[in-house]
């Protein structure tokens, strides 16, 4: 099957998650999940921190960035827009409308320079109804995760069957496939020994039925566990090879695997990538 792309944009650059290319990194860390510091500057509508966390991201290698600001009892809508324009006008790459809110995800993307990508639609019909329309009204490309009313599905076929419906959906409101990237989701291994097993074979039977870009959020496989990064980093390099071309992660430390991964996987010719960052992050610089 040929390769598919999904072109994003900022105000003067393109990227493309390419499933047949280098694995593209979101960079996660503007998010307040879990982030004390990040929950403070929104509530006190302090941008100084939002834009020093998308400069280190775009520093460590980050192709585009999340934005989330969901943070209780804050105007998100304004708090999206003050956030997107800010991070705008610091960076020149794409950025990833985070919020389960449709009207900050509307006030996202309309202050959005380029095509952004909205996270995300879900196999819900209060989902698919409302998030739609909003990707086909700003042309933005979209991550649908394979869950339902029902949950996230426990078997890679009733995973696939969720993602066919946000396909076939997203199709009636002429959203073209390569604007859709499928999330297969991945859940703890601590909680199930075959969560991981489930979103690889999940994958497999994305890619060979649509040849459809596929992202994770590769930290959730290892929640509850100790020694986190080794399982994310494990599972990361094995969920690439099965066909994930796009990964929302943690970039200060995960960029070195994924650089490895694609020079393994034959996706960085000559190791230019891989040398590239160690150069900029090994032992003393790489002199």
């Amino acid at each position: 099957m040929a390769n598919m792309k999904t072109t994003l944009s900022s105000e003067s650059k393109s990227i493309d998650i390419d499933s047949s290319g280098p694995l593209t990194m979101i960079g996660e860390k503007i998010n307040p999940t879990g982030r004390k510091r990040l929950v403070a500057a929104l509530k006190e509508g302090s941008l100084d921190y939002v834009v020093d966390l998308a400069i280190r991201q775009v520093d460590d290698g980050a192709d585009v960035l999340d934005i989330n600001v969901g943070v209780p009892g804050i105007d998100e809508v304004k708090a999206m827009r003050d956030v997107i324009r800010a991070v705008a006008s610091a960076v020149d790459i794409p950025l990833c409308i985070d919020s389960p809110n449709h009207e900050s995800i509307a006030a996202g993307l309309e202050a959005s320079p380029g095509r952004a990508l909205v996270n995300s639609v879900n196999g819900e019909e209060s989902s698919l109804s409302v998030i739609l329309p909003l990707v086909k009204q700003y042309d933005a490309a979209v991550i649908g995760l394979t869950l339902d009313e029902g949950g996230v599905p426990e078997t890679a076929h009733a995973r696939f069957e969720v993602a066919r419906k946000i396909i076939d959906r997203a199709d009636s409101y002429g959203i073209p496939l390569e604007n859709i990237v499928i999330d297969p989701l991945v859940l703890t291994v601590g909680a199930d020994s075959s969560a991981a097993r489930v979103t690889l074979e999940t994958i497999a039977l994305l890619t060979a039925e649509y040849g459809v870009n596929i992202n994770l959020g590769a930290s959730n496989v290892s929640f509850g566990l100790p020694d986190r990064p080794v399982i994310n980093k494990a599972f990361l390099a094995m969920a690439m090879q099965a066909g994930a071309s796009c990964a929302i992660t943690d970039v200060t430390t995960m960029t070195a695997t994924i650089r490895a991964a694609d020079l393994l996987r034959g996706r960085d010719p000559s190791g230019t990538r891989y040398i590239k960052h160690f150069r900029a992050t090994g032992p003393d610089n790489g002199k």
